[in-house]
């Protein structure tokens, strides 16, 4: 039994008698191991916020990019493998200049998410490649002004969420997500909700340390906060948690 179960691990293409195909949830236990990641979708935009902390004191921070802009009105947070990540980033971003390029007009959200984990299903059914090791949340929105926010999984499904997390502590952060989620937030209540629930997931935040994108509904432009701008939003979030 161990022997056949060997033979189905290392076979990308052949299911199990259970149906699994074990390379792809090897790939998820990968993102697991990623540092996490939160998308929040308001009626205002969306937000996307990342945890960048170094591992180690000798890395130097700002060399840590989880948060990628694909395209004026696209943005992409990233866990799991970074190579992985900065594959479909640019296969990403090759997508939304062609469609330019072709339609001389900005892709939708849902179409370039679709296209994305088109490429990933891919890899899922081809002998001698692997799946991407790397989950990512594709915020954005569309030209008629409708904020989207999407997630690829390694089987190449497209989830569409009002707020989620990828990566490290995902089922907690969830959940953080489902109690503080609200349908009226604004883009500044998206992004205290973004952050309270990326501080749930390890030691403090701080401005340095954390990447903050939002995408909004007024310009439809992606937007990268600096770390003056996260700043106001932490010390609240400190504040919150005294008053507790």
């Amino acid at each position: 039994m161990q022997d056949n179960q060997q033979a189905y691990d290392r076979g990308m293409t052949i299911f199990s008698p259970d149906g699994r195909l074990y390379q792809v949830e090897y790939a998820r236990e990968a993102i697991k191991r990623g540092t996490a990641s939160v998308g929040v979708r308001t009626d205002a935009g969306v937000v996307l916020a990342a945890d960048r902390r170094a591992r180690s004191p000798l890395i130097e921070e700002s060399s840590i990019e989880k948060l990628h802009r694909v395209d004026d009105h696209v943005a992409v947070a990233s866990a799991g493998h970074v190579a992985d990540a900065r594959q479909l980033v640019d296969f990403a971003r090759q997508q939304a200049q062609g469609n330019r390029l072709r339609y001389d007009e900005p892709i939708d959200v849902e179409t370039l998410a679709k296209e994305v984990t088109d490429y990933i299903q891919r890899y899922t059914q081809s002998g001698g490649v692997r799946p991407f090791g790397v989950a990512l949340a594709i915020a954005g929105v569309d030209p008629d002004g409708t904020p989207q926010l999407f997630e690829t999984d390694p089987s190449g499904t497209p989830y569409e969420w009002q707020a989620t997390a990828i990566g490290g502590d995902r089922d907690e952060l969830h959940g953080i997500l489902e109690d503080g989620y609200r349908t009226d937030l604004d883009l500044d209540g998206g992004i205290a909700l973004a952050l309270r629930t990326l501080a749930e997931s390890g030691d403090e935040l701080d401005a340095e340390s954390v990447e903050v994108t939002t995408v909004d509904v007024e310009s439809g432009r992606v937007r990268s906060l600096d770390p003056e701008a996260i700043e106001p939003h932490l010390a609240e979030l400190n504040t919150e948690g005294d008053d507790e």
